[in-house]
């Protein structure tokens, strides 16, 4: 084995929009495991949006600081362990940062079946595919017939929350940027209608696609599409407040949206921030019902892989621009 684990160190924070030159690669030694811990060697890791808020301030995890090894979620293979729990050879995920090796105490890691494939693992099995399984039926709680709108539907969490809709019986309606997604998400998804966000005029839009209103908005982006959501939810909607990617990725976030409170309160609607973690008593129940869809074909995993671990940065910025669709991974 290599004595040499390279790493992408967050180097310094973002002015604005963030940049490849916020990271700097770094070699150091391999960690050694300590007493409870297995040594991982990365062979995947995840790109995802919160990346930009750990930057921001602290939310469900400790602000990152210049200097730290950048944060991210990976699957690995377990070369070393000190820990029963664990052999040389097991499939495991966890969160190993930007690195090629990561030693890591047993009790944060989660065994895989080596039988599934390594990028659904991190997708439609894994974090991405939970948020939307839990946010979805738990927060949002469709009905058949209702119709569901998802911001950010070609990303990683709004395209399986969609199709989650779908195969619960609902009308769904995604919003995405640019005319090549929206047809995508029709076409590849099932969506029953799409909105180009860069076309403007977002309420406009959301009125034509939806005459008779939303029950469920699904928000991975706050900003103008949860203006506008608000503003056309019927009585007793719910909505699942997932992300507010609009508002990372800048010097200057605007504010909350109009009509909170007026809005909740003379429509009487719900609206429940989440986290995924909260319903991990229930992961291994809603791991087999989305393996269940994926193998009768009901539900479509949209990945995007980057090969190379010395593309993360590169990765991570393609991403704030809009250039992958569905959950983007980088193969290490």
């Amino acid at each position: 084995m290599t004595q040499t684990n390279r790493r992408w160190i967050y180097a310094q924070a973002p002015a604005g929009a963030i940049e490849t030159g916020n990271f700097a690669l770094n070699d150091a030694p391999v960690p050694q495991p300590a007493e409870g811990e297995a040594l991982v060697r990365t062979t995947m890791l995840s790109i995802d949006p919160a990346s930009r808020a750990w930057m921001a301030g602290a939310t469900y995890r400790s602000k990152l600081e210049p200097g730290d090894v950048m944060a991210g979620w990976g699957l690995g293979e377990v070369v070393e362990s000190r820990t029963p729990a664990l052999k040389p050879g097991d499939l495991v995920s966890g969160e190993f940062g930007w690195q090629q090796f990561a030693a890591v105490p047993a009790r944060h890691l989660t065994k895989h079946d080596p039988r599934h494939r390594p990028e659904h693992i991190l997708s439609v099995y894994g974090i991405t595919g939970l948020t939307a399984y839990f946010g979805l039926l738990d927060v949002g709680r469709p009905r058949p017939g209702e119709t569901v709108l998802v911001s950010a539907a070609a990303g990683a969490v709004g395209n399986i929350a969609g199709q989650i809709a779908r195969i619960a019986g609902c009308r769904v309606i995604g919003t995405a940027g640019g005319a090549e997604k929206c047809e995508w998400l029709k076409r590849d998804l099932g969506f029953d209608a799409a909105l180009d966000y860069k076309a403007g005029g977002i309420y406009r839009q959301l009125k034509a696609a939806a005459p008779e209103g939303i029950d469920v908005y699904f928000d991975n982006t706050g900003g103008d599409v949860l203006s506008a959501a608000l503003s056309r939810m019927n009585i007793g909607g719910r909505i699942a407040c997932c992300g507010n990617v609009s508002q990372y990725d800048t010097a200057t976030p605007a504010g909350g949206p109009a009509g909170v409170p007026g809005l909740l309160v003379t429509k009487r609607i719900r609206m429940e921030g989440f986290i995924v973690m909260d319903f991990y008593g229930r992961r291994r129940q809603a791991e087999e019902t989305l393996a269940r869809w994926v193998e009768e074909g009901r539900l479509n995993p949209a990945i995007d892989i980057v090969d190379g671990f010395d593309n993360m940065p590169a990765a991570l910025t393609g991403m704030f621009a809009g250039k992958n669709r569905g959950k983007l991974l980088v193969r290490v």
